[in-house]
């Protein structure tokens, strides 16, 4: 058989809505290149936990040529698409042009600093691997330098951690990181007192996690709160210097640790593109997914804007796979001559944990915090994470966690 005759489908990026897209035609008589800048997929929701010293980078991570490696019809390809050509229907990939029949543009976002340059050179953020790791270095450099400074509002502001943004990303850390500090780090350095070490979650508005019944914003401040974070609401930042953060009031907080989670963007492929585009730089798509005025593209996941019931569809890993597999069935239902269907989203519920034994969740309808809710939280994103053999090191490793207040992976490394 010649596959070169098979209809030919380039899909950009390997995230979350990438990989389900390939894996829905994984039967389907196609060829398939599957682009991304690296050679891994990574499980973004986990990237806190290398942060804090929890996980390993290899152990929210796996090989796309390992995933793939039993679906004959696909191709990896690691590298960055240069520009898109929609009238002539190809891509350049590091200087390479390939052509496709369909095309998936699924790339993810990146960081949405708002426009403060001085938060992006100076604070720090959980994106990637490499933001993460460089995150984990600087905490536990903090509290090695603190463990030798003499001046004691010096050695108060290198244990002062500000984490901006009150959404999930943001409550999770900031609940993870006061848990490092009261049962992992107050052992490791025996002679700091830990009373002099601050978590201080900002947040503009006037509750944490908005989208989130009211219920379970009262009972994520109070899980918040049992683990020693200051929650300030309706708090506005002005800059940060890299020594002290300015508040909106004129105020100002003296740290040299500000972790960034307020908000997300497209990325600057998107940008390139020179179509219609939305909040946050995302772009306007069909109900089928599909780039205006260009059937055979479909735009999906966190570059996708499309509204539900007026309101845009969050950027949420479970949206991403949710399209991901409406986007490779409406490609068969094209290639087969057959109407395309709208892609309507399915809320699987809110989920977001605030450290050991805490979690809050919205589930058919019932909202619940504590334990059950963290045990619901561990099933689900172990379930997720891509390679048996990453689910079984990760749940080796939380039960250890869980058992010994201990965190396996306090390395301070090179980035």
């Amino acid at each position: 058989m010649n596959t070169n005759n098979l209809p030919h489908i380039v899909i950009i990026g390997a995230g979350f809505a990438g990989l389900e897209t390939a894996r829905g035609l994984s039967n389907a008589p196609v060829r398939i290149t599957l682009i991304d800048k690296h050679n891994h997929h990574l499980f973004q929701p986990l990237l806190y936990q290398v942060a804090i010293a929890g996980l390993l980078p290899s152990q929210i991570a796996y090989p796309i040529r390992t995933i793939f490696r039993r679906q004959k019809n696909l191709n990896f390809q690691m590298g960055e698409v240069g520009a898109i050509n929609f009238d002539e229907k190809y891509i350049k990939l590091n200087g390479s042009v390939i052509a496709y029949d369909y095309l998936v543009i699924a790339v993810g976002g990146r960081t949405n600093f708002f426009g403060f340059d001085s938060i992006e050179k100076n604070g720090f953020q959980l994106k990637d691997l490499e933001t993460a790791v460089k995150t984990r270095n600087h905490l536990l450099s903090m509290f090695e330098q603190a463990s030798h400074e003499g001046d004691a509002e010096k050695r108060k502001s290198l244990l002062t951690f500000v984490i901006v943004g009150g959404g999930p990303t943001g409550v999770e850390t900031a609940g993870a990181l006061g848990e490092l500090i009261s049962h992992v780090m107050v052992k490791d350095f025996p002679q700091l007192d830990v009373n002099e070490t601050r978590v201080i979650l900002l947040e503009a508005a006037a509750n944490l996690i908005g989208p989130y019944p009211d219920e379970l914003r009262k009972a994520t401040a109070k899980l918040l709160r049992r683990k020693n974070v200051d929650i300030r609401l309706n708090t506005k930042m002005e800059n940060y210097n890299g020594q002290h953060v300015t508040l909106g009031d004129g105020s100002q907080i003296e740290t040299h640790t500000l972790i960034w989670t307020a908000g997300v963007k497209s990325t600057e492929m998107v940008d390139a593109l020179g179509v219609e585009q939305a909040g946050g730089g995302r772009v306007r798509v069909e109900p089928t997914l599909q780039l205006p005025g260009r059937s055979e593209a479909f735009v999906i996941g966190d570059a996708a804007f499309l509204a539900e019931n007026g309101l845009p569809l969050p950027m949420l890993s479970t949206v991403a796979i949710q399209q991901g597999k409406s986007a490779a069935q409406n490609i068969l239902r094209m290639i087969n001559g057959k109407p395309l269907m709208p892609f309507h989203y399915k809320d699987p519920g809110l989920l977001a944990t605030i450290g050991r034994n805490a979690a809050v969740a919205r589930i058919w309808g019932i909202s619940f915090s504590g334990f059950i809710a963290w045990l619901i939280w561990v099933f689900l994103h172990i379930y997720r994470i891509i390679g048996f053999r990453n689910r079984i090191v990760v749940m080796f490793n939380w039960i250890w966690d869980y058992f010994f207040y201990d965190n396996q992976v306090r390395l301070i490394t090179k980035e």
